[in-house]
Parts: C-alpha cells; structure tokens; sequence
C-alpha cells in the first residue's frame, strides 16, 4: 500500500471517503503540528516539522482527484505527467482551443458573463472527467487513466486562468 493512503488509512483507490480523510488529516495536523513539540528536543522538533510537511503533501495530493489520479498511476510505474507523454485526445483539443479562443474574447472586452458560463463549463467538464477517471481505475485501464490525468491538468489551468480573469 502506497504512503500516503496508509498514512490516512485509506484503501489504495481512486474513490475515496473525503470525510474521512479531512477527519483525519485533522487530527493528524493537529497530533504533528510543530508547535506541540516547542519544548522538545532539537530531534523531535525536526521529525514534527519533517511529519507535518509529509502529511500536509499526503493530504493535498489525496484530496484533488488528479493528483490522486497520478500518484495511483505513479504507484503502478507510470508517470502521467512525463514530458514524453504528450498524447490528447483530438475532440478534447478541439475543446481545449475553444475555451482558450472564449478565455481570450472575454478577458478582452471584461465579459464576467462570459468568464462565469466558462468557469461553469470546466467545472462540468471537471466533474465529468472525474467520473471518467473513477471507472478507468474500476476497469484497470491505467493508459485511459494517464491520458485523463493530461486532460485533468489542462482544466485544473485553465480553470485558475479563469478565476484570474475574473479579479
């Protein structure tokens, strides 16, 4: 079992139980916080610090599903995000245009209706490609996975690049 699953001592799966997790990422954050060990050894002090860093990383991976994505893949030997590994499905190129062309038109003429029916749109797409990535894990389609994780990254972008537009 990977780290950071055992870590929140949770089953080696895309799908997870998030209350647990934010359950226990909270009572762990709060046994490791450095703070509690200010009147300890020099040792103990560094092992908090090096504890809580390791499980503020574990939880921030585990908690966004693309990440948790391709840490499983990383578990499995295959590095989604691998320079080498530029492969996009054609239609979602086709999309991915079309919401940088939309991006572009509305960050031009400050549209907030624009950037607002975008924002709703990558949200929907998000939670679509979630679903997708749940069954390729289910059906042990690691490729179909990584090429997900890909189009997962490009919306996680383009979803903070819409955010900024919109400030």
């Amino acid at each position: 079992m990977s780290q950071y699953f055992q870590l929140f001592r949770l089953p080696e799966s895309f799908d997870i139980d998030e209350a647990a997790l934010e359950q226990t990422y909270r009572t762990l954050a709060a046994r490791f916080h450095p703070d509690r060990t200010a009147a300890a050894s020099a040792f103990e002090q560094k092992q908090a610090v090096m504890m809580s860093a390791t499980l503020n990383q574990a939880y921030a991976v585990l908690k966004n599903p693309t990440d948790r994505a391709a840490y499983l893949l990383k578990q499995q030997g295959i590095d989604a995000d691998a320079p080498e590994n530029t492969r996009m499905d054609t239609v979602f190129l086709m999309q991915q245009m079309e919401w940088r062309e939309a991006l572009a038109e509305a960050r031009a003429t400050r549209n907030e209706a624009a950037l607002q029916k975008l924002q709703h749109e990558i949200t929907q797409a998000q939670t679509e490609l979630y679903a997708a990535l749940s069954q390729a894990f289910a059906q042990r389609q690691p490729e179909t996975a990584a090429d997900l994780v890909r189009q997962g990254r490009f919306l996680n972008k383009m979803r903070q690049e819409v955010s900024a537009a919109q400030n």
